[in-house]
């Protein structure tokens, strides 16, 4: 038997994992073994809850406050212990976290083969994302298998000379979302909660806000918050705005006070799902809702300066607008004032795959272990 070890410690690690382990899971001569490290505590238990994954070992490594040089230092002593234990054939981890990359370091200091997935996203400017963009440079040199989300990543890792082992899947992201799209139709109970949410917009057209990036903190976000408070006082709009665990974040909302304004606490995955479905435009500073968005045809502006999933905004559907308010806003008032405008960005499209990513790493990696 094979035996895979399954790394991750955030919410959009597991929202984008669990589909690769139930995938591996149904392959015969792989067994794996799944290693939470808690750096997102509750949000991560969100979405082990809807995917129904109860972890192998959970190492609960969160601590409040706690610098990214503690963090990585601790992630790595602890992981080590686990791999020193159960002693895996392969390691796989997901994105640019700082738990993937203390995962992928402790699995190359055993000699342990690294798969990276959503590999080769790239913006070429290492403090945007921040230290997302340094992270997943890292993982490259590691990692022997490379699942690469696009073409785009893909050609991104051959530009920097990585050309083994690397693979085109498409973003598992858009397998959870199909997954979760389907549980909601069979189980509408399941984002009952959000029912008083939705009352609350009035009928009015929703803008679906999330901001959490590290960069933003202070002026950033202190922008997000100003451009919130100018579009709600459009009066014609309801603006959805789900908490952050991020303190950065919790500071720039409290300065956010109307009655057009709706913050919530952190939503689980399926109410997010229902509330992206649900809203007329996206306000984001988020990775996955880059990916997300889209499928439902959603028009995306992102609140950066940079992105690494281009294909969006290649295909129209997405735009950035940085964090500067006066930006913002203008784009948000072009989009909600314009109805041609807002028809060439709603257009669902998939650049971002076809809802089967998981099985084809599934299907590479015991490919990989046969050989």
């Amino acid at each position: 038997m094979t035996r895979i070890m399954v790394v991750f410690g955030t919410r959009p690690e597991a929202i984008k994992l669990f589909p690769v382990i139930r995938a591996l899971r149904s392959v015969p001569g792989i067994t794996v073994s799944t290693c939470v490290t808690g750096q997102h505590r509750d949000l991560l238990d969100q979405v082990l809850a809807v995917a129904g994954l109860v972890p192998d070992i959970d190492l609960d490594l969160m601590e409040p406050g706690q610098s990214l040089d503690r963090l990585t230092a601790r992630l790595l002593a602890g992981l080590g212990a686990v791999l020193d234990r159960e002693r895996p054939d392969r390691v796989l981890v997901q994105g640019d976290t700082t738990t993937a990359f203390a995962a992928a370091l402790a699995a190359f200091y055993r000699r342990i083969p690294v798969g990276h997935v959503e590999a080769g996203l790239r913006t070429g400017d290492l403090g945007h994302p921040w230290p997302e963009e340094g992270n997943r440079r890292m993982i490259t040199p590691i990692a022997d298998l490379h699942f690469a989300p696009t073409a785009t990543a893909a050609a991104a890792l051959h530009r920097e000379a990585v050309v083994a082992g690397v693979h085109v899947t498409g973003n598992t992201v858009i397998d959870a979302l199909h997954w979760t799209r389907d549980r909601l139709m069979a189980a509408p109970a399941l984002t009952a909660a959000l029912d008083p949410v939705i009352a609350r917009c009035g009928g009015r057209r929703v803008i679906l806000v999330t901001a959490h990036r590290r960069e933003h903190a202070g002026a950033g976000l202190a922008g997000v918050a100003a451009a919130v408070m100018r579009l709600a006082a459009r009066g014609d709009v309801a603006i959805l705005w789900p908490a952050h665990p991020n303190p950065a974040v919790t500071t720039a909302m409290t300065a956010v006070d109307h009655p057009a304004v709706i913050r919530v606490a952190p939503l689980d995955y399926p109410s997010f799902v229902r509330a992206l479905t649900h809203c007329h435009l996206v306000l984001t500073d988020s990775g996955g809702v880059q990916e997300e968005a889209p499928a439902f045809g959603k028009p995306v502006l992102v609140m950066r300066n940079t992105t690494e999933r281009p294909e969006a905004v290649a295909a129209g559907t997405a735009r950035l607008v940085g964090t500067d308010p006066d930006r913002i806003v203008a784009a948000a008032t072009r989009v909600l004032n314009d109805e041609a405008a807002y028809a060439a960005m709603a257009r669902a499209h998939h650049p971002f795959g076809d809802g089967r990513a998981a099985a084809r790493i599934a299907a590479i990696v015991s490919a990989a272990h046969r050989a």
